[in-house]
């Protein structure tokens, strides 16, 4: 039987939410683009708009390596785990606008040490709920997998529509945005990093 192993809980402290100020500013933003905030389909809009924001930024009241951090000992488990088309919503942080897409996460274990497939998903969420850059976003979760799991390699490819591109400036609907992040293995190995791209389908 594996051996859970649970890891210390140093979840980074942030701010909280501020829904007041939410609820203010969005009354301010309603009238400052020449709309009546007083108007009867507006005037629970800013509540609304504040209850989302706790949804749409909640990962930044949480640290989500932490997900990680439920282990299982797996001797002799050194083959590549894949877990592809986790699908995630985060917010860009230049526009304050929507990008939607898939993440998939390729790793090697070291020493057997694996962790639950839904908590590699968990991480992703985690760190997709905070005012993002897509690049950034694949870079934080590839380095919580080295940090907390110390395996081999990591491999993240994330794709992603952005509807700051979609939705306005060149309305370019259906663009994607493919970023990756490759650690251990995967950065010094071709032969390997090219397996998991051709298992993923890249």
């Amino acid at each position: 039987m594996a051996e859970t192993i649970e890891g210390t809980d140093n979840t980074a402290e942030f701010a909280p939410l501020d829904q007041a100020r939410v609820r203010a500013a969005v009354k301010e933003f309603l009238v400052a683009i020449g709309e009546d905030p007083e108007r009867e389909g507006l005037l629970e809009t800013p509540d609304r708009v504040a209850r989302a924001c706790a949804e749409l930024f909640s990962g930044m009241q949480e640290d989500p390596a932490a997900h990680l951090r439920k282990q299982f000992h797996e001797e002799g488990n050194h083959e590549m785990v894949i877990v592809r088309d986790i699908p995630f919503s985060s917010t860009c942080e230049h526009h304050i606008l929507p990008f939607v897409g898939k993440a998939h996460v390729c790793y090697i274990p070291k020493g057997g040490r694996i962790t639950g497939l839904s908590k590699i998903a968990r991480c992703v969420m985690g760190y997709s709920r905070r005012l993002q850059v897509q690049e950034r976003l694949c870079g934080q979760v590839a380095d919580a997998m080295m940090s907390e799991l110390d395996p081999l390699g990591v491999l993240v490819v994330m794709e992603a529509e952005h509807t700051c591109m979609t939705m306005r400036g060149v309305r370019s609907a259906g663009a994607l945005t493919l970023t990756s992040a490759v650690r251990g293995i995967f950065k010094d190995n071709e032969k390997t990093r090219a397996e998991a791209m051709r298992l993923l389908g890249l």
